[in-house]
């Protein structure tokens, strides 16, 4: 698979070269399971090493309602059962924020590396979601004006329903990471166990079929059209 993360890296590198803006966004897309956030991840890592551009990685994971928003909803069982959901996402946030970062990547210019602390107004923030503390992060991390490239992963990148369907329109690349739905299940059934979610496999896959499950089906079910596809049949990834 290593081979494909460095096609994929060569193709963002060779069309964010010839584009005539700033800063270039790609968008990469798929189903739990799909790998896309091992893609995303060996995406940003080869066009850092192999081209030597400053590529950065953003997770719309940091845009999950934190949980004291999730229990002031009506059906607060449900969505705790159902989190990851699209309907758990604060996606007016996300846009918005996509959109601030769509600005400030065609309009701040490009900064030399630098080793030193940049100031505040040079920078972008964004939220990380804690995995330990299962709630985002606000200033999570930082996005420095040295970055050329930004890669977004997120399962409903490209998700065609109100709010998910603005985010297509604010990046210049769409990548979706096309994998098998019973292949993304299993995977995502045992990172459950391993993680330490569930204790069985039995749990792990009831679980999934609550949930991720029917995630993947919505995001292959809604799926605006994507620039490219990428195949995935890693068994060793993350979602």
């Amino acid at each position: 698979m290593n081979s494909e993360y460095q096609k994929l890296a060569d193709i963002v590198w060779q069309k964010a070269s010839s584009h005539p803006k700033l800063r270039y966004l790609v968008a990469i897309a798929g189903v739990p399971g799909s790998g896309k956030t091992t893609t995303a991840e060996a995406v940003v890592r080869q066009l850092n090493a192999a081209h030597k551009v400053h590529a950065s990685l953003l997770s719309m994971d940091g845009f999950h309602l934190p949980r004291a928003d999730l229990d002031k909803l009506p059906n607060s069982t449900e969505a705790y059962v159902r989190r990851g959901a699209p309907w758990t996402f604060d996606v007016a946030r996300f846009v918005g924020f996509v959109g601030r970062l769509r600005i400030w990547a065609d309009k701040t210019p490009l900064a030399a590396p630098y080793s030193g602390i940049w100031t505040e107004n040079e920078v972008i923030r964004a939220p990380t979601f804690d995995h330990k503390a299962k709630d985002p992060v606000d200033n999570g991390m930082v996005i420095t004006p040295d970055i050329s490239i930004i890669i977004v992963e997120g399962n409903y990148l490209l998700l065609d329903e109100p709010g998910w369907r603005d985010l297509a329109e604010l990046v210049d690349f769409k990548v979706f990471v096309d994998t098998d739905l019973q292949e993304a299940r299993e995977r995502t059934a045992k990172r459950h166990v391993h993680a330490g979610i569930e204790k069985s496999l039995e749990d792990g896959y009831r679980r999934v079929d609550s949930n991720d499950y029917l995630n993947g089906v919505s995001i292959r079910g809604k799926l605006l059209a994507p620039d490219m596809v990428i195949k995935n049949v890693t068994a060793n990834c993350t979602d």
